[in-house]
C-alpha cells in the first residue's frame, strides 16, 4: 500500500513527531510513504517526495513541520478537489494521513467522499477539534503561556499593576483556561463561558479591598482583544493596566514530552486505521485512551471544553 502524509493549516509543536510516526510505522508494515509538502496547496502542485527512515531522523524534538504547511483557497473548489484526486492517483496514493485542524479535517472528509481513504490526526494548539479531548501542540502552547504568565507576574507584583495577557485559541478558550488556572489568574475570559467586564471590575475591586495590589487577567482571543479589556478597566474602574499579547510565540518551540508522545501514538494509529482499510476517520484521545471515529460525525459535535475546570478556576480566584 502506498500512503501519503501532509500537514495543513497552522503549525503546531509535535507535528514532526506525528510525521515521523506515520513514516516509520508505515514502513514497518510494508507501506510506501509519500510526503506531500505545503499541505493541500502542495498536493495540487504535485509537490511530493518519497520518505524513508532517514528522511524523518532527528525531527521528533523540532517545532514547526518538516513538510511545511500552507492554506489553499483553490482546494475547497470542485476543480481544486478534482485536481487533488488526479495528483493522488498519479502518484498511486491509496490512503492519506492529514495532520492538522478542523479545516484540514474537512478537506480530508471531502477527499474521502470522492473515494480516497483518509485519516485525520488532530494537530492544533487551539484544542478545538470535536472527537478528541486533546490535540497535538496544545500542551506545549499552554506551557509557553504559563511561563509567560509567571514572568509577567513578577513585574505585576513589583509595580502593583494589573496585567492583561491575551492568548491564542481562535474561537476556543482551552489555552486561556488551562494557562490561567496554572498561572493563578484572577479572571479568565473564554468564549464558552461569557463573563461581563463589569464583573471583572468587581473582582478587581474585591481583590483591592483584601489588600491585593496587582492582578493577572487572561483573555482568549476569541472573546475580544486584550487592549479592549484594558481600555474598559481603565475607563470604568480607573485602574492602571498593561497588556501583553503572546501571539505566535505560542505556536513555535520544542514540543513538550506530552505532545511528542501524543503525536507518536496518534500517527502510528492513523497508519493502523488505513491498514485496516478504513477511511474518513480521525484519531482522537478520550478518557486517556486512543479512539477512532468518523470525521463527518465528529465535526457535527461541539469542541471539547472542560466546564468543571473552569468552575474550579472561578472558585480558586476568589
Amino acid at each position: 500500500m502506498r500512503i501519503g502524509v501532509l500537514t495543513s493549516g497552522g503549525d503546531a509543536p509535535g507535528m514532526n513527531a506525528a510525521i515521523r510516526a506515520v513514516v516509520r510505522k508505515g514502513l514497518s508494515v510494508g507501506c510506501e510513504v509519500i510526503g506531500i509538502r505545503r499541505g493541500y496547496a502542495g498536493l495540487l502542485a504535485n509537490d511530493v517526495e518519497a520518505l524513508d527512515v532517514s528522511s524523518v531522523a532527528d525531527i521528533i524534538h523540532r517545532g514547526g513541520t518538516y513538510l511545511r504547511t500552507a492554506r489553499s483557497d483553490e482546494f475547497v473548489t470542485p476543480a481544486g478537489q478534482e485536481r487533488a484526486l488526479e495528483v493522488l492517483r498519479l502518484n498511486g496514493i491509496e490512503g492519506l494521513v492529514v495532520i492538522g485542524g478542523d479545516g484540514s479535517f474537512r478537506g480530508a472528509e471531502r477527499l474521502y467522499r470522492q473515494g480516497i481513504m483518509t485519516v485525520g490526526v488532530p494537530a492544533t494548539i487551539d484544542n478545538d477539534i470535536p472527537g478528541t479531548e486533546e490535540t497535538i501542540g496544545f500542551d506545549t502552547a499552554v506551557n509557553t503561556a504559563v511561563e509567560a504568565i509567571d514572568r509577567i507576574r513578577d513585574t505585576a507584583t513589583s509595580h502593583e499593576r494589573i496585567f492583561i495577557i491575551e492568548v491564542m485559541g481562535r474561537d476556543a478558550g482551552m489555552i486561556a483556561l488551562q494557562a490561567g488556572l496554572a498561572g493563578g489568574a484572577e479572571s479568565i475570559l473564554v468564549p464558552e463561558e461569557p463573563l461581563a467586564l463589569t464583573e471583572v471590575c468587581q473582582r478587581l475591586g474585591q481583590s483591592h479591598l483584601r489588600g491585593k495590589l496587582y492582578s493577572i487577567i487572561v483573555v482568549s482571543e476569541g472573546v475580544t482583544s486584550g487592549y479592549a479589556v484594558s481600555k474598559f478597566i481603565m475607563e470604568t474602574c480607573g485602574l492602571e493596566t498593561r497588556v501583553t499579547v503572546l501571539g505566535h510565540v505560542q505556536r513555535g518551540g520544542t514540543p513538550s514530552a506530552r505532545d511528542r508522545i501524543l503525536a507518536t501514538i496518534m500517527g502510528a494509529e492513523a497508519v493502523d486505521v488505513l491498514s485496516r482499510g478504513q477511511g474518513g476517520m480521525m484519531v482522537g484521545m478520550q478518557g486517556g485512551r486512543i479512539v477512532v471515529s468518523a470525521i463527518g460525525e465528529a465535526l457535527k459535535q461541539p469542541p471539547y471544553f472542560d466546564t468543571n475546570m473552569y468552575n474550579l478556576a472561578v472558585v480558586l480566584a476568589k
